[in-house]
């Protein structure tokens, strides 16, 4: 190996894996992390009734004009799935919220399932019950307002247009409890939580007799941290009406989360982001995981944005985010991280390496789902310097193609959270609604994979050659 790759390598291991490794080990991030993946089954049915219903309802009418005699005989199976998505993707912030409180309490050994029930109800306490919603009124006319006004209609008139506020006491809004909602419900879900924990740490808990049963004493013990907990987001929620007029969501929609998400689909940050997990992994370190509070405390709340854009205008173009979540998976992680299918391919075409040969055809069948592990740890990828060239360069290429391709509108973004395994063009298929395009330019990058793949194969053809000829003049 050559020395400035000796320095490289030693500087990686001693000064930045040490705090990546400490990074994606931090309980918060790694509560945040595991609340997202314990919600998997309400986000992914969520996604299969979405899906469904662009198949059964809006492809159909964007061929055939709506109402359709196919989409009207579908009519029963696009009502549930409507209702899968009420209670799915309509109440996801709500389902992390208690997710996230579970996780952050178990990691510090208090009683989870308190600590999730808590955050659910401090997040609540911070939501408007009594949002208001304005009707346009058909067939009324601007001459009908004062006396609609005077019999105490709150009734306006814009543009020709008469106009019925209403509010809608005791109801929750779907934007606070889907995924426009997820950073309120992150924020507040954990400040709650950390109270919670805090003081039960700190024995400011009701103690009951011991030969109380233990189910009994863990809930008297989560009373006096919970009721602290809910209240203290209850008056941060009052303070925040108080001063601005606005409820917690609103503010730190505007303020956090629309700014992080739009810093999020720059290219110079989506390229950055696959960069670094692919060089994690390359030091033997689940890159995935790593950056797991970003891939999916920003860009599936991204991913989410998008879906519900779509499901209440079922245009693409209205979509906010060009990069979410599944972008990664569609375009970048055909076969695994790094694209090794491409490798794959690569050296079933070129190796004479029996060594990688053996390692291909072991991992091949679990490569088309995308499970690479047997590759990266087996050919080895894994602090291999033959390799660290392509394993790196693979997937931001392949990040600048489908985000291009986005960006000039010529593919959706992608919108539906499709299972992770799902082989290559399908992914990217299925998560745009079905665009063929999309899956094309997945298989283009499988392609691009390929070619960078092999010249570095051949390589290892020629070190496998050097060192069977230093083998053989050793044994002479």
């Amino acid at each position: 190996m050559a020395s400035p790759m000796k320095g490289f390598m030693n500087w990686m291991g001693t000064k930045f894996m040490p705090i990546a490794t400490r990074i994606g080990n931090q309980r918060h991030l790694v509560a945040i992390r595991d609340g997202f993946i314990s919600i998997m089954p309400v986000t992914m049915v969520g996604s299969i009734a979405v899906l469904l219903n662009v198949f059964f309802r809006d492809l159909p009418a964007m061929w055939w004009g709506e109402g359709n005699a196919f989409t009207e005989a579908c009519a029963q199976l696009i009502s549930i799935n409507g209702f899968v998505w009420n209670g799915s993707l309509a109440i996801l912030g709500l389902c992390f919220t208690f997710s996230l409180g579970y996780h952050l309490s178990r990691s510090y050994g208090v009683n989870a399932i308190a600590g999730g029930v808590i955050a659910l109800s401090a997040v609540v306490c911070t939501m408007n019950l009594a949002p208001a919603f304005s009707y346009v009124l058909p067939e009324v006319g601007a001459d009908a307002v004062p006396a609609l006004q005077a019999a105490g209609l709150a009734v306006t008139e814009a543009d020709g247009a008469v106009s019925l506020a209403v509010t809608g006491a005791g109801m929750i809004s779907t934007e606070l409890t889907s995924a426009t909602g997820l950073f309120t419900c992150l924020i507040f879900g954990m400040v709650s939580t950390m109270i919670y924990v805090e003081l039960t740490l700190k024995k400011i808990t009701i103690k009951l007799p011991e030969n109380v049963p233990p189910a009994v004493s863990n809930a008297f013990t989560a009373i006096i941290p919970g009721c602290l907990a809910i209240y203290v987001c209850a008056i941060v929620t009052q303070v925040c009406v108080n001063l601005t007029g606005e409820y917690p969501n609103a503010l730190i929609s505007e303020m956090i989360q629309k700014p992080l998400l739009g810093m999020s689909q720059s290219f110079f940050a989506v390229v950055l982001t696959n960069f670094l997990m692919q060089l994690f992994w390359f030091f033997g370190i689940h890159g995935s995981n790593v950056m797991a509070p970003i891939t999916e405390g920003i860009y599936t709340p991204a991913l989410l944005e998008n879906l519900q854009v779509w499901n209440a205008t079922h245009d693409v173009s209205q979509m906010p985010y060009l990069w979410t979540r599944g972008s990664f998976d569609a375009y970048t992680m055909m076969g695994g991280s790094g694209i090794t299918l491409g490798l794959l391919i690569a050296v079933f075409a070129f190796s004479r390496r029996e060594d990688s040969r053996t390692i291909a055809k072991l991992s091949a069948p679990m490569g088309v789902f995308n499970i690479n592990e047997p590759v990266v740890f087996g050919m080895p990828i894994v602090l291999n310097p033959l390799y660290l060239i392509p394993w790196l360069l693979v997937p931001v290429v392949a990040t600048v193609v489908a985000y291009l391709f986005t960006a000039a509108g010529i593919i959706p973004p992608v919108f539906i959270q499709v299972p992770w395994i799902m082989p290559v063009g399908l992914y990217a298929f299925f998560a745009t609604g079905g665009n063929v395009i999309a899956g094309l330019v997945a298989l283009l990058n499988l392609a691009i994979s390929f070619a960078i793949w092999t010249p570095f194969v051949l390589l290892a053809n020629r070190d496998a050659a050097a060192e069977a000829a230093a083998e053989e003049k050793f044994d002479q």
